[in-house]
Formats: C-alpha cells, structure tokens, sequence
C-alpha cells in the first residue's frame, strides 16, 4: 500500500488551454479541506485578471504571488525578464524550504527552463530536497523531459480547437 503523506510532484503540459485552470482547481480542492497553497506565477504581468480577484478571498489561507513582467516571448527587456524570473524562482526557492504550505503552484514554471533562465537540474535538486508530505504542481508548455521524468503524474493538454482560431478574443472569465 502506497503512502497516502507522500507529496507528490504534478506536471501539468501541452499545447492546449488548460493548465493553469487545472493548478487553480487542486489549489481550490486544497483549500475546502483547509491546507495552505502558494501559488506562483512566473511569466503573467500586471494585467488585471480573475485569479487575482478570487485570491484575495483566501487570505491567510492562500498565498498568490504574481512574479513576472507578462509574455516574455513579447520582451522590451529579455535581461530584465531574466533578472525577475530568477528572482522569482529564489522566492519559490524560499517557499518550498519554509515547508508551510501544503501545496505550492509554480505557474508557468517550464517556461523558465525553455528560454535557459533556470537550468533543471537546479529545479530538480530543490524539489528534491523538499518535505516529502509537500505537493508541488508545475505548468507551462514544453515540459522539460527530466521534470516528466521526475513528476508522479503528468497530464498534457492537447489542443483540438481553440476559439482563438476563430478570430475569437479572449475572453473575461475564461481566459482570464
């Protein structure tokens, strides 16, 4: 029998819409059984959206950190989105040493990794030596092999259809 304390490591990838819902979905689970979450997003800017609004009702019991400047791949500045992204990562780095929270979302995390700001293996050794009662979810598009390797479940989001081939904008409350 399998031990039901052990934490466990969540890789949520693909192309296809999805993946930070489903890390708000747990993040939601987590809360209605009164666990602490640290969610961590490492690539969304200041732009307004719903995430935020709801956090804000989960205070003292959910810890949101928004820690990027917005699309990297649309940089001014790639070194200063360079800067902030590792100085994101030292404050997850931080988070997951403290051990206070049940589950911490590292959002957009892979992303980090495709455009060579945090190496893997740095990613590995420090969800490797995390409490092993600690659940850690990671989200991005092109999950590095090694995290895969590393995650006990993985889920890939495949895009089939997407409204936004439509000519259809994102929308308030779905996309953000």
């Amino acid at each position: 029998m399998a031990d039901k304390q052990k934490g466990l490591l969540m890789v949520f990838t693909g192309n296809g819409k999805g993946k930070t819902t489903a890390a708000l979905g747990l993040t939601f689970r987590a809360l209605g059984h009164g666990h602490r979450v640290c969610f961590i997003q490492f690539i969304k800017g200041s732009w307004k959206y719903g995430e935020l609004e709801t956090a804000k009702k989960f205070s003292g019991q959910l810890d949101f950190h928004v820690m990027g400047r917005g699309f990297t791949w649309k940089s001014d500045d790639i070194d200063k989105d360079i800067a902030v992204a590792r100085d994101g990562w030292e404050f997850a780095k931080k988070i997951i040493a403290e051990n206070r929270h049940h589950l911490v979302v590292l959002d957009e995390l892979t992303y980090l990794v495709t455009y060579k700001m945090i190496e893997v293996t740095e990613i590995l050794e420090v969800l490797s030596a995390r409490d092993k009662r600690q659940h850690i979810v990671i989200t991005g598009r092109d999950a590095d092999g090694k995290l895969v390797e590393a995650a006990d479940l993985v889920t890939e989001m495949r895009e089939i259809k997407h409204p936004y081939a439509s000519g259809i904008k994102a929308q308030k409350g779905i996309e953000f």
